[in-house]
């Protein structure tokens, strides 16, 4: 199997049985008609239902599918991790497997990534979550931005663009894929956002709870208000020539 792929799409699992099948045609659907070449990567985050056995089923089916799968779960921030990892393509994709983030959203988001950004961040305008969930989210992203000196409406989507190798520079924590557009921009990263499409849950249910979310998110916070604060680039006037 050929290496060249164009992109990379990653998706964390964790008990995700019912709605597996479905993304996968939808994901085929939208990015089919792009004439690219890509792949679909599941890292099944230690699922206890049969989310397993499905990946399992979508990579003997699908060859643009394969996956990966935890002995137990590790969280969200690993699955992406190890999906990074895993990927073959220079510029990588991520969205949740609930079936709320739209594959249909990639090919506008790609097109804006081509124009010279290095992460496009998906925009949920339009939430279909229970409102506490909403207004925990609102409250979430105005502390996030004000502590992290940034402007970004939607770092909770999980649906994103970004550049492999930078992506794969940032530090590694629990809890990091809630402040990619801040660690990305670290890296040097051009960072744009786009409106997308935001659907209520297909089957099953929410699989963190808001309070939880909002005390490990703080806690994380001020971890990445530090590691800002300590972070220095550099750029190379000249070197010597390579003698050896």
């Amino acid at each position: 199997m050929t290496n060249h792929y164009e992109l990379s799409l990653v998706i964390p699992v964790f008990n995700e049985q019912d709605n597996l099948r479905k993304l996968m045609q939808e994901i085929d659907s939208a990015l089919e008609p792009l004439a690219i070449s890509y792949e679909v990567i599941f890292v099944d985050d230690g699922s206890t239902d049969a989310s397993l056995a499905v990946l399992k089923e979508l990579s003997a089916t699908y060859t643009k599918a394969r996956y990966i799968s935890f002995e137990q779960n590790r969280g969200q921030s690993a699955a992406f991790c190890a999906g990074f990892d895993e990927a073959r393509a220079p510029r990588v994709a991520t969205m949740d497997a609930d079936l709320q983030n739209d594959p249909a959203d990639l090919p506008a988001m790609l097109r804006l990534y081509n124009e010279g950004h290095q992460m496009i961040i998906g925009w949920r305008m339009k939430r279909r979550d229970v409102w506490i969930k909403r207004i925990a989210s609102k409250i979430a992203n105005a502390i996030r931005n004000r502590l992290t000196r940034e402007s970004v409406k939607d770092t909770g989507c999980s649906l994103k663009i970004m550049d492999t190798e930078m992506v794969r520079a940032i530090p590694r924590f629990n809890g990091m894929h809630r402040f990619l557009p801040t660690l990305m921009k670290m890296q040097g990263a051009s960072v744009a956002e786009v409106k997308v499409n935001h659907r209520a849950r297909h089957q099953g249910e929410s699989k963190y709870g808001t309070i939880d979310r909002a005390i490990a998110g703080s806690y994380d916070l001020f971890g990445v208000r530090w590691i800002q604060s300590r972070h220095f680039s550099y750029k190379v006037k000249e070197r010597s020539e390579d003698n050896s």
